[in-house]
C-alpha cells in the first residue's frame, strides 16, 4: 500500500528535482491496484501531460517495470511491440513511470511527464528515492 503521505513525499522530491531543472512537470503516485493516490500540476506544466503521468504510473504498475525499459522491448520485431495498444490504449511507452518497491516487492508506482523523456524519467527517479 502507498499511503498519501508517502505518495506527497515522493511527489515533493520529484517537484524538487524539476524545479531544480527548471522543467514544470506533472507527477502522480499510484498504489498497488494501479490506482491514483495523489498528483500535482507543477504551475507551467502541460495540460495534456496531466494524463500521459497518470497512465505512465498505471503502466509501470501494471507490468512492474519502467515504461523506459518497456519502451525498449516494445520497439518494431522486438517482444512487445504493439503492446501500448493494448489496455484500450491506456499503457505508455516512453520513460518517466517507476515503480515503487517496499522490501523488494512493487507496492505502487510514480509516472513523470512534461518534459522530454530523460528528463521525465530523472524527476521520476528523483521521486522514487524518496520512497
Amino acid at each position: 500500500m502507498v499511503t498519501l503521505q508517502e505518495a506527497r513525499k515522493v511527489i515533493a522530491a520529484a517537484e524538487k528535482k524539476a524545479a531544480e531543472i527548471g522543467q514544470p512537470m506533472n507527477i502522480a503516485v499510484a498504489d498497488a491496484g494501479g490506482n491514483l493516490v495523489a498528483h500535482v500540476r507543477m504551475d507551467g506544466a502541460w495540460m495534456g501531460s496531466v494524463d500521459i503521468s497518470i497512465k505512465k504510473a498505471w503502466t509501470s504498475r501494471a507490468f512492474d517495470i519502467t515504461t523506459q525499459d518497456l519502451a525498449k522491448h516494445s520497439q518494431s520485431g522486438s517482444q512487445f511491440f504493439g503492446i501500448h495498444a493494448s489496455n484500450d490504449g491506456r499503457v505508455m511507452i516512453f520513460a518517466g513511470g517507476i515503480p515503487l518497491k517496499r522490501g523488494g516487492k512493487v507496492v505502487g508506482a510514480i509516472g513523470v511527464s512534461g518534459g522530454s523523456g530523460d528528463q521525465d524519467h530523472a524527476v521520476a527517479e528523483a521521486g522514487a528515492a524518496a520512497f
